[in-house]
């Protein structure tokens, strides 16, 4: 079971690493594995993501509304459907189908074999080299209000569903369909967080009934997880964005693979199990 002190370091965890591409969902199996916890599980880590899916809700607001209330408006007023935040909303739906398919199809390998710790760090590593190579070939061209299309939607959707692996990481697959795309990096990032939303929500919201249910950790530690993801996750996506509009992604790839390489030592030499 989830105690207090795990619930209070996976939340900062999450946080930290959920608009990072390096893969939130590696860090809170590696770090579980590292210190002799019990794996939290798929549960635990679809509900925790709610509260930094939150800190998206409050960071993007205003776009988020505009999104929202276009899009509604244009179902009944055809002049406002080639408005681009109508036509975002669409983009949005379209591209978050891949992944709530793939999703349900593959819900009991993401629960045990996607979990365990020589694919997660594997997937650290290709990911990883795909992300430097797509960052360094990228002529940072495109633009969402002017290039996005139904086509690009689905690309994002299915690099999206790629995440259901821990390792792959949801923002660092996203952001590489983005750049490989030609898509500028802040507008990679932009889109591929806008897209997170009804995943996140969607997937944390149908876990949140296995909260407290027999192996399942318990309702407080994952609500303090929650909250504190929340806080520092806000501060996250605020820094990220800054980041990523002066520099490249090296120093992320650098560190997924110095890290998939220690996962997979480590497992290889008996220091941590490879299954929770």
């Amino acid at each position: 079971m989830i105690g207090w002190l795990e619930a209070v370091v996976l939340g900062l965890i999450q946080g930290l690493t959920e608009f990072l591409p390096i893969s939130s969902s590696a860090h809170i199996r590696v770090v579980s594995a590292f210190f002799g916890w019990q794996d939290p599980g798929a549960a635990f880590t679809a509900v925790i993501q709610l509260g930094t899916e939150t800190a998206v809700l409050i960071y993007f607001r205003k776009e988020i509304w505009e999104i929202i209330s276009t899009w509604t408006r244009a179902l009944w007023t055809p002049e406002l459907r080639s408005h681009y935040a109508a036509r975002m909303g669409w983009y949005v739906i379209v591209g978050s189908l891949p992944i709530g398919i793939l999703g349900l199809v593959f819900k009991d390998q993401i629960e045990t074999v996607f979990r365990d710790l020589r694919l997660v760090g594997t997937t650290l590593i290709v990911f990883g080299i795909i992300l430097w190579f797509a960052d360094y070939t990228a002529r940072n061209r495109l633009t969402l209000e002017k290039h996005l299309s139904f086509t690009h939607a689905i690309v994002y959707g299915f690099a999206q569903a790629l995440a259901l692996i821990p390792g792959v990481s949801r923002s660092g697959g996203t952001i590489t369909a983005g750049l490989l795309l030609d898509y500028r990096r802040e507008d990679a990032a932009k889109y591929s967080f806008l897209l997170a939303i009804p995943a996140v929500l969607s997937s944390g919201l149908l876990e949140v009934a296995q909260i407290g249910d027999g192996q399942a950790p318990a309702w407080g530690p994952t609500i303090v997880a929650t909250v504190i993801s929340f806080i520092v996750g806000y501060a996250a996506v605020a820094w990220f964005l800054k980041y990523i509009s002066q520099h490249r992604f090296t120093g992320f790839v650098i560190y997924r693979i110095l890290l998939g390489l220690f996962v997979i030592l480590a497992v290889t030499l008996g220091w941590i199990p490879a299954q929770g």
